[in-house]
Parts: C-alpha cells; structure tokens; sequence
C-alpha cells in the first residue's frame, strides 16, 4: 500500500463502526466511509469533534456542527496551501492520501530535467494540478465543474503559483480530450481521477467501471512522443489495482514500450497504526526506473529542493 504519511496539517485520528475522525488542522470533522466495517471502542476524543457529516435514510445527508467553525480555513502539504470547506455531499474539496502521488509527480517532473506538460483530467480542486506546477511543468486542468475549477485557481493562489502557466478548463473531460486530438496537441504526463458515478449536464450517467476502459484508450492518443508517465486513480471498489493495471497496458502499452504497476492507496490511523485503504492507483511507466520508484515507494533522483 502507498500511504500518504508526511501529512502534519491532515490526521486520522480513530475509526470505528462505519466512521473516521480527522483532524483537518485544528478542526476536528467526523465522516462516513463504508470501507470501515469494524467496531472498534471509540475513545473519548470523538466526543470533541467540531462537526459531524450525518447520512439520511433517504440518500445524501447533512453537517451536524457541535461548535463553531469558520465557513472555510487553509491547511497545508509541503508548501503547497488548500481551502477547506464542508460540503453538502460530505465532502471537504481534498483526498489527502493523494499526497503521496503528488510527491511522486514531482518527482518524475523533476528528474526528467527538460519542459514537461500535464494533463490533469477530472482535476477537481487541483491538489495533483498545484503539485506539478510547483514541480516546474505546464498544466491543463480540467474538471468539468466551475465551481470546483474556481476552487482549485483559489488554491494556486494560495500557493503562490496564481501566475504558473495552468491552463484552467471548464469541459467535459472526454469531449476536450477529443478537440486535443484534432488540434494536435500532446502531453508527456497524463492524469486521471475520474469519479465512480455521476451524471453530466444532459442527464448522461457515468459509470467508472463502464466507461474507463474507452476514456484511458482514447486518452493515449494524446500522449507526446517522449511521455513519462500516465497515471489513472480509482475510488471505486469493483476496480481492483490488478483490472486498472490491466486496462493500462492493454490501451497505453498498445501504443508505447513500457509496463503497468498499481498498488491501493492509504492513509494513517493514529489510534491504530494501520493504513486506512483509500482507494487505489496505477501507473504506466515509460521509463524502468520510473517503474522501479513507484514499486519501491521512492522519489527517482534528480530532484530540486522542496519548496518552502
């Protein structure tokens, strides 16, 4: 498993019977997850949490707040700075364990040591977008909301990258991969985190395990001529490391030398010491060594200093 335990802003404080508690700077939120089927005693923190996301009977739900929080507060990764801010569908506009792919982004942009572009699909509110760009490549970010698309520029000013050359699009991600490929445009690093259901603006249903397989082959066809890496997230269970790995080499590995590796991605639980699982990742790597560090969980060399 790949955890994301370099985290001093984000927390995981305990977990039990169908929750979490966590830590988001000071603010302490309870969520659902339905990967958390134990029932663990609950220690005496959960009684101090600042809010809690109640699920309905009738589908969705609502914030409970047991004290007084601000609408939004800032908390940081490695100098890189988010807005968080509760959501009416539970969540908070950050995935925290996708930090440990964000070191590895970094990384790979890092150790290629010429220009690279990015393609950050359903980016939603930039944490891999600000990731690369603080890492010295070009980004395209796009997300198929405004709202979520507004978030993420707000955090890359936050960040201090306002003027990094991001592309920010508001698209359907399928339809502007499409106008990519007609116009001839390319990139070296593609990304994906596309949800496991939704619904488009006309009504389409989307359905992960239905759609990606067509999405990831068209996807590789915009990749450049010298790529480094693309790589797919999921959050669904149904779709395993070993099928997304699988899907990988047969679209990507069709067009490019190269070999898929995927693992689950996790986070710490303080309470415990184990991972939490948080869905899973898989790469397409053209290089071996890039192949090599994910397996290893390390960085490639040949980086630049963090940033402060």
């Amino acid at each position: 498993m790949r955890t994301a335990s370099h985290w001093q802003d984000y927390e995981i404080l305990d977990t039990g019977d169908g929750e979490k508690l966590e830590r988001w700077q000071t603010a302490r939120l309870v969520r659902p997850d339905p990967q958390i089927i134990w029932r663990t005693p609950r220690s005496p923190q959960w009684a101090a949490a600042d809010a809690a996301y109640l699920r309905s009977r009738e589908g969705g739900g609502h914030w409970e707040f047991r004290k007084k929080l601000p609408e939004s507060w800032v908390i940081q990764y490695k100098g890189l700075s988010f807005r968080i801010r509760p959501t009416g569908f539970k969540h908070t506009g950050l995935f925290p364990e996708q930090a440990v792919n964000w070191d590895f982004l970094q990384s790979v942009i890092r150790s290629a040591s010429r220009p690279v572009k990015v393609l950050n699909l359903f980016a939603y509110t930039g944490g891999a977008t600000l990731a690369c760009a603080a890492a010295g490549a070009s980004v395209c970010h796009v997300d198929a909301s405004k709202g979520m698309v507004s978030w993420a520029r707000d955090n890359a000013a936050l960040s201090g990258l306002e003027n990094s050359p991001i592309r920010w699009i508001v698209d359907d991600c399928k339809k502007f991969v499409e106008r990519e490929l007609r116009r001839g445009n390319s990139y070296d690093i593609i990304l994906m985190d596309p949800p496991s259901y939704g619904r488009g603006p006309g009504g389409e249903v989307w359905k992960l395990e239905e759609q990606v397989f067509d999405l990831v082959q068209l996807c590789a066809g915009a990749l450049s001529d010298t790529p480094l890496l693309f790589l797919l997230n999921s959050y669904t269970t149904g779709l395993s490391p070993s099928v997304m790995s699988y899907v990988l080499e047969t679209t990507v590995g069709r067009r490019f030398p190269g070999s898929a590796a995927a693992d689950e991605l996790g986070l710490p639980v303080t309470s415990s010491g184990l991972p939490l699982p948080c869905g899973s990742t898989a790469v397409y790597a053209f290089r071996p060594e890039t192949l090599a560090a994910f397996r290893a969980g390390q960085a490639l060399p040949g980086q630049t200093p963090e940033r402060e």
